[in-house]
């Protein structure tokens, strides 16, 4: 198995436990050995020392012919035979001093006999020489407990040497093949629990902890894994519900917007700039859409060169407009700008459906007044004109004769202003369907163009987006008034409308290649120009006609629109 360690740590302390042990046992059996062996020894030496002593006794027994020579030869034979003696034929004894008793035993069986037989003298003679050999034998037996202490305190003190090595050696081994490396896991253990799992335990072992370290390596790589993607799922979810929030509140910023009553570029703006939170955005332009007329632009952001996303603004199948963006990684939300937006759409159809209103009440408004002034007005002065008539009719041939010029001017009179009046109905009767300024302004102009045989000719430049219902209104009836001018009486084969807007600054030119007329001569306007100047300054504008006989005419209308707050 490749994962099992070659030199397990227990392994290599359970051999050196056993070395100790052993090592005891071996040094403390030998000690118990040599001490037993030792136990004789000195017994032994006494009494081989003793013997020389009781040669010469019982020499001098045999000189002075003393009765105890018999009792002093039992106790030498009893001392040479001796227990501690024959102890000395063990095995464990070196064969020099077996020998040495051997010869000592024999060389006493050769002197008994002279004793015993009375040869004393020939005891006396080998006496000293048996003496000598007791002597050595004595010395035999110091050296040889001399060299049994030697040897076991050379093995005592190798075998406590050994153990000692031993033990340094466990020691050593133990601190630095698990104390240091389980310092390491430590360590390592603590700063896996701090969220550091960049480890790199260099423990080159071929044991437990060897594998170990590795498997700890492993560990905290794999948990440094999980724990990187778990923190980058973390924050991808952390994010995602930040995108949510943002887009919540991004949707209900444009739905607040909606709720003004009425919506100008203002609150396009807004919503464009509510736009630029979202994630990955950094610019966005808002085009509306006007048949007839130019179309708005509202942009927000900072734009750049590269290349623009759009999206169709649709409502009902119709597109009223486009929503544009740039942006830069991470790509935006694209349901997020999906319903951004439908909300644009319905604020753009919401506007044109307000100013649709706007304008049908004021139409409303207007017919109603139209229908009193032909109930009242319009039938007085028919029935003045009658009268004017019956008058006529009545007066006498003098009398006619001097009335008849008042009776004139009062009849002319009369005409003039029905006819105004009827021009005033009409006006007032108007009905204008269109929101859009634009197509307003063409379906307006269409029963007009029917009526002459001049060109109407209609360049429009106005965004209807910030023109309220009465700004409509004024305008759209100022240029019937001033096209119907032209019309009735320039004689002209070509009128030109222009409608054109720098900022906030508006400027409508009516302008026709007819016969002009004289400004001063009020019998010829009538009361169109006045009806007209007086729209201007409801506009808060200025009227400028500019005309000389025979040269055409342009009627100038400027204003300004107040500034949306």
């Amino acid at each position: 198995m490749q994962n099992r360690p070659l030199k397990p740590v227990t392994t290599t302390i359970a051999r050196s436990m056993l070395a100790i042990l052993l090592l005891s046992v071996a040094t403390t059996s030998f000690a118990l050995l040599t001490l037993a062996s030792s136990l004789n020894d000195a017994e032994a030496i006494n009494v081989s020392g003793s013997l020389r002593m009781q040669s010469y006794r019982l020499a001098y027994d045999v000189e002075t012919e003393s009765p105890d020579l018999l009792l002093h030869v039992e106790q030498f034979e009893h001392s040479l035979l001796s227990p501690s003696m024959a102890a000395l034929s063990h095995w464990t004894v070196p064969d020099t001093i077996q020998s040495h008793y051997s010869n000592l035993l024999h060389r006493w069986q050769t002197l008994y006999p002279l004793l015993r037989d009375g040869d004393e003298q020939a005891y006396l003679r080998e006496v000293a020489h048996f003496v000598d050999h007791i002597d050595a034998f004595v010395l035999e037996l110091q050296e040889f407990s001399t060299i049994k202490l030697q040897v076991l305190s050379i093995v005592g003190g190798l075998g406590l040497s050994l153990i000692l090595l031993v033990a340094l050696f466990t020691i050593h081994f133990t601190q630095r093949k698990i104390v240091s490396p389980l310092k390491q896991l430590v360590f390592a253990s603590e700063q896996v629990k701090n969220g550091q799992f960049t480890l790199n335990l260099n423990l080159k072992s071929d044991n437990e902890l060897g594998l170990l370290a590795g498997t700890f390596n492993t560990m905290a790589s794999e948990l440094g894994k999980l724990y990187r993607n778990l923190e980058k799922k973390v924050d991808e979810k952390t994010r995602r519900l930040r995108q949510a929030n943002d887009s919540l509140q991004v949707l209900y910023n444009c739905s607040q917007e909606l709720t003004e009553s009425r919506l100008t570029s203002k609150n396009f703006a807004a919503m464009l700039k509510t736009l630029l939170h979202i994630e990955g955005l950094t610019a966005t332009k808002l085009v509306i859409e006007e048949a007839s007329g130019a179309n708005t632009e509202i942009s927000a952001g900072t734009p750049t060169e590269g290349h623009w996303h759009y999206q169709d603004l649709e409502l009902d199948g119709q597109i009223l407009g486009q929503l544009w963006w740039q942006y830069t990684l991470p790509c935006p939300d694209q349901s997020l700008i999906d319903n951004i937006s439908r909300t644009l759409a319905r604020g753009i159809y919401y506007n044109r459906a307000q100013k649709q209103a706007e304008q049908l009440l004021l139409m409303e408004e207007r017919a109603t007044i139209a229908r009193e002034l032909h109930d009242s007005l319009a039938q007085s002065l028919s029935y003045l004109k009658i009268q004017v008539t019956l008058l006529k009719r009545q007066l006498s041939q003098d009398e006619k004769e001097r009335a008849m010029a008042i009776i004139g001017e009062i009849d002319a009179g009369l005409s003039g202003a029905y006819t105004q009046l009827r021009e005033l109905l009409s006006t007032f009767r108007l009905t204008i369907k269109e929101a859009n300024f634009g197509e307003a302004l063409v379906e307006m102009l269409k029963p007009l163009e029917d009526q002459s045989d001049a060109l109407l000719i209609i360049d429009n430049q106005l965004s209807s987006l910030n023109l309220d219902a009465h700004h409509q209104i004024h305008l759209l009836q100022l240029i019937r008034e001033a096209v119907l001018n032209a019309i009735k009486h320039a004689a002209a084969d070509e009128i030109i409308i222009t409608c054109s807007q720098n900022e906030h600054d508006i400027t409508i030119s009516v302008k026709d290649d007819g016969i002009g007329f004289d400004p001063a001569n009020e019998k010829l306007n009538h009361y169109g120009l006045a009806i007209m100047t007086e729209r201007a300054s409801r506009l808060h504008g200025t009227l400028d006609i500019n005309t000389t006989q025979g040269s055409g005419s342009e009627v100038l209308l400027r204003f300004q629109l107040e500034p949306q707050g």
